[in-house]
Parts: C-alpha cells; sequence; structure tokens
C-alpha cells in the first residue's frame, strides 16, 4: 500500500491530483491510500486514483491503517510534522521533500515560487515517477438534486484578508441577474450570513443561498455544471479549473502564480493588484497550517471594481462559447 498525506481542503487536494495519478500509472497494482478529511471523499472518488480514504484532520493524530504502508509519500507540506507524521505508519521508506529538522535528507529542496501542482509533480519525478502538471479535470459527477447552468457567486474565503467586499459581491450578483443569470450565492455553514447579506443586497430569493445547505457531493455537483464562477482565492477557484467552467478570482495578498489556473487560461481571468497588498503570502508554517491573518481585507482585494469583474465574465463568456 502506498498512503499519500495531504490533510487540507478542497483546493488543496485539487492541486494533487496530477501527483495522485501519476502515482496510480507508476504503481496500479499497488492500492493508494489518502489520509485527508473525511469530508472530501466525494472529490477523492472523482480523481479516480485513490482506492481508500483514511480519515485525518490536520498533523495531531496517526492515520488509523491496517497494516504498516510499504511506503509513505508526504503531498501535504515540507515538515518535520508531516514527515514525523507519516514516520510514525512505519512505511518502508518516505517519498518527501528534504527536512533536516525530521531527520530526512532525501528528497529534492523546497522552493517557495512554484504553482502548487508543479511542486508534487517534482517531488514525484524526483523519484522517478512520470506526471502530467495538466492532468486536473475531474470527472464529472450526475446532476442529481441540483439545478444546471447557473451562475456561482462564493463571497468567502478562510481569511479576511482574501474576501471581496460583501457589498461589490451583492453589487456583482445584482447586475449579472439583471443580466440574465440565474445566480445562486455559495458558501459553508459558517458562511451563511455573508451569503444571506450578498443575496439580500443583489435583491435575489432566499432560495437563492446555498451556503451551509448542501453537503460536498451536492456542492460539487452544482458547480461541476455551472455557467460561471466567480469567487474570492479559495479552493472553489481549483474546482471550477477541475471541471472545466469558466471563472473569474479575485486574488489579493496571496500568489495567482502559485495557486492561480494553471490550464485552459481562456476560460479562468484572475484579477489582481498586487503591488498594492500588504504582503505577497499570508504567514504559515512549513506543513500548510492555516494562521491567523495579520490584518483585514487586503488592499489588493479593495481595489478590484464591480465592472473589472463584469468586463472579466463577459471575457470568459466569450471564451467558452468559442471553445
Amino acid at each position: 500500500m502506498i498512503l499519500v498525506l495531504r490533510a487540507l481542503g478542497i483546493g488543496d487536494l485539487a492541486t494533487v491530483v496530477p501527483a495522485l495519478r501519476g502515482l496510480r500509472a507508476g504503481f496500479p497494482a499497488t492500492p493508494i491510500a489518502l489520509a485527508a478529511p473525511a469530508v472530501l471523499a466525494p472529490l477523492a472518488d472523482l480523481i479516480d486514483a485513490v482506492d481508500r480514504l483514511v480519515p485525518l484532520s490536520g498533523l495531531d493524530t496517526v492515520p488509523a491503517l491496517d497494516a504498516d504502508p510499504d511506503w509513505a509519500v508526504n503531498l501535504h507540506g515540507r515538515g518535520p510534522r508531516s514527515h514525523q507524521l507519516l514516520r510514525a505508519t512505519r512505511p518502508g521508506r518516505l517519498w518527501a521533500y528534504e527536512c533536516p529538522q525530521a531527520a530526512h535528507p532525501d528528497g529534492p529542496p523546497w522552493r517557495d515560487d512554484e504553482p502548487e501542482v508543479s511542486r508534487w509533480c517534482r517531488l514525484l519525478a524526483w523519484y522517478g515517477v512520470d506526471t502530467d502538471p495538466a492532468d486536473l479535470l475531474l470527472r464529472r459527477p450526475p446532476p442529481d438534486r441540483v439545478q444546471v447552468g447557473v451562475t456561482v457567486v462564493h463571497p468567502g474565503a478562510a481569511s479576511p484578508r482574501r474576501r471581496w467586499p460583501a457589498e461589490r459581491f451583492a453589487e456583482l450578483a445584482r447586475r449579472l441577474a439583471r443580466a440574465g443569470h440565474r445566480v445562486v450565492v455559495t458558501g459553508s455553514a459558517r458562511e451563511r450570513p455573508l451569503a444571506e447579506a450578498v443575496a439580500a443586497g443583489a435583491g435575489l430569493p432566499a432560495t437563492a443561498v446555498c451556503a451551509g445547505r448542501m453537503d460536498l457531493s451536492r456542492f460539487v455537483a452544482l458547480l461541476s455544471h455551472a455557467r460561471l464562477l466567480v469567487a474570492a482565492d479559495t479552493g472553489v477557484g481549483h474546482l471550477a479549473t477541475a471541471f472545466a467552467v469558466p471563472s473569474v478570482l479575485l486574488f489579493g495578498p496571496t500568489s495567482p502564480t502559485r495557486w492561480g489556473p494553471t490550464i485552459d487560461r481562456q476560460l479562468h481571468r484572475v484579477l489582481q493588484y498586487p503591488a498594492l497588498s500588504r504582503g505577497t503570502e499570508e504567514p504559515g508554517v512549513a506543513d500548510g497550517e492555516p494562521v491567523e491573518p495579520l490584518e483585514p481585507v487586503d488592499p489588493a482585494m479593495a481595489a478590484i471594481c464591480v465592472g473589472e469583474v463584469l468586463a472579466a465574465v463577459e471575457q470568459v463568456e466569450r471564451a467558452a462559447a468559442a471553445a
């Protein structure tokens, strides 16, 4: 068995799809177990490279396994905690970025400036596994119990610095609805008050608010059959890429070079004013664990106006129609 660690979120899992498929192609007879949050199981099923999901949230608990893995692959971070967690499963070998703090001198050196997709493909290349960084598309689930062809407005993000002002999302949703889009507002249960405020400001009915009303399976089905996504820099943007759904993504403190779309660029437009940002990246640690942001609402986000987003929407929709 190959044990793969990626105990992070939706977008983080989407960025390691090429690496997982490279492992599957390289070792077709070896079962692959993915240690990741249990909520991501529906998404893992669409990758067609994972045999089993081992529920794991964060790095505080060793994954529960039936047997020691033949080897472990760290697609989570550069250590030392992620390295040590995988070592605790007693694998025959460990594939990971070099980490002297975890007594792991093997593996390539970490680079901060490369796209997240490329990062994990480069790790596997070090160990002789071929990958295709463009192999990001996911199998589209059937549209059971969801609307088809809606425009998804997703105003939330884990960090306040990565959130576009709610009143601008409301104005955008109002203008999209007037232009004939069937707008729905999505988010987590915790983001439901934000989604309701956006919908109310846009004059949308309460039924347009999907935040907190869908499990991940239904949300993925909704987005995969959507007309368009407009969102801040958050995991749903990676799903739009994975399903070739046109998207407009609003970036502030984080780098679209690292986290933005890497394929089908004509379908996905990134808006950012990097010169205005208080920092190019949010502070963090080597194993990808989130920390509290230093300040709310990055100026690079606040500088993006509704008109620019609408112009970007027209561009990606023209590209989709021409494809």
